[in-house]
């Protein structure tokens, strides 16, 4: 690769300053974007916490310096509050357990900044995702898993479409974290040992149930644990503060370990029972999207990932609907949660995905 534009999509963190530096390298006229997706003070955070701070632009911004590079800020913050945000806090209000990094990737990075990518002639959008695309004999794009099984981040890839992976470059797709950081620091790169953020960007300190009352301005409304026969066992602080599978902090008593089974928005209970009743070998699926660009005929036998932090488990996938697809797996599955993503897998090759929706 000697040939080319690119925009690099920096947010101040090691992964991206590494990608930017590797596209360079590669002989790339670059130029390096930070997206200004929330102003902390927005989202209840303090100035300097988590991402979009001021520090992170800064620390974007010295990088691309340091590569001798242009820097410029994109606000998509609108955009980000409509499709990412409100998105969230709708999900969780309807009983289902969001996944907003998925949306950011497809509403924001791959769809306005590609968007803005192609409408300034550039080739390129590049990004720090763990990631790998290829090309096979037939032209068509293939998401991959990264070489780097504990960093891969394909699940969160996977509604790119065959036009978005062709301008898209993932630098760091056979890299694993130690070789990103040693880069940084032969570089010079003040950001080599930066952290990492580990929740939703846009919630402090992982309480989803204090943003969501903050963005709707009124507090949950408290109901009642039942049983599986609709016996009251206690009252819960509001539908929003729990998920489904959580057994910690449900304060009541038993002989028995109790989850959260289930939840029902139109009386606001939530149903607790024994672990055995979160299994399931079936889940349906919904919005679908095949990576690959055209869908499957017929049953087809996949690797299936029902959340990103659980490993792919066979199942067998059946179309059942022009947008549904029925998922069986080989083995019953613990807390397949509506609103999450379902990808599959071909060996290291996306095929597609959808959200849970049964």
């Amino acid at each position: 690769m000697n040939h080319g534009r690119a925009i690099i999509a920096m947010s101040g963190g090691v992964d991206s300053s590494v990608a930017a530096c590797l596209t360079k390298e590669r002989g790339l006229d670059c130029v390096g974007v930070t997206m200004k997706l929330f102003s902390n003070e927005d989202v209840g955070m303090d100035r300097d916490d988590a991402c979009c701070s001021l520090k992170d632009t800064d620390d974007a911004r010295g990088v691309a310096f340091r590569l001798g590079i242009p820097h410029y800020v994109f606000n998509f913050s609108e955009d980000f509050k409509r499709e990412v945000i409100r998105r969230f806090v709708e999900a969780y209000e309807d009983g289902h357990t969001p996944n907003p990094c998925v949306d950011c990737n497809r509403y924001i990075k791959f769809d306005r900044l590609l968007a803005r990518v192609r409408q300034l002639e550039y080739d390129f959008l590049v990004t720090g995702h763990y990631a790998r695309v290829e090309r096979d004999a037939g032209g068509v794009f293939l998401l991959k898993k990264a070489l780097d099984g504990a960093k891969d981040q394909s699940y969160f890839l996977y509604s790119l479409t065959q036009e978005q992976l062709a301008h898209t470059l993932f630098p760091l797709g056979r890299m694993n974290k130690k070789e990103v950081r040693e880069i940084a620091s032969a570089r010079g790169f003040l950001n080599a040992q930066k952290r990492e953020s580990q929740d939703v960007c846009f919630v402090t300190k992982g309480n989803y149930a204090r943003f969501i009352e903050g963005y709707r301005g009124r507090p949950c409304e408290a109901g009642n644990f039942i049983d599986s026969s609709g016996n009251v066992l206690g009252r819960h602080k509001g539908l929003i503060c729990y998920t489904v599978g959580q057994r910690r902090g449900l304060g009541i008593s038993s002989r028995h370990r109790l989850f959260v089974c289930g939840k029902n928005m139109a009386d606001n209970t939530i149903t607790l029972g024994d672990e055995a009743t979160l299994y399931s070998k079936v889940l349906f699926a919904e919005d679908l999207h095949w990576t690959v660009g055209a869908p499957p005929k017929g049953i087809i036998r996949v690797r299936a990932k029902a959340a990103y932090r659980r490993c792919e488990q066979w199942a067998a996938v059946e179309r059942v609907g022009d947008d549904r697809i029925r998922v069986e797996f080989d083995e019953p599955q613990r807390n397949t949660a509506t609103g999450q993503a379902v990808v599959l897998y071909d060996g290291d090759v996306v095929v597609g995905g959808g959200t849970i929706a049964a």
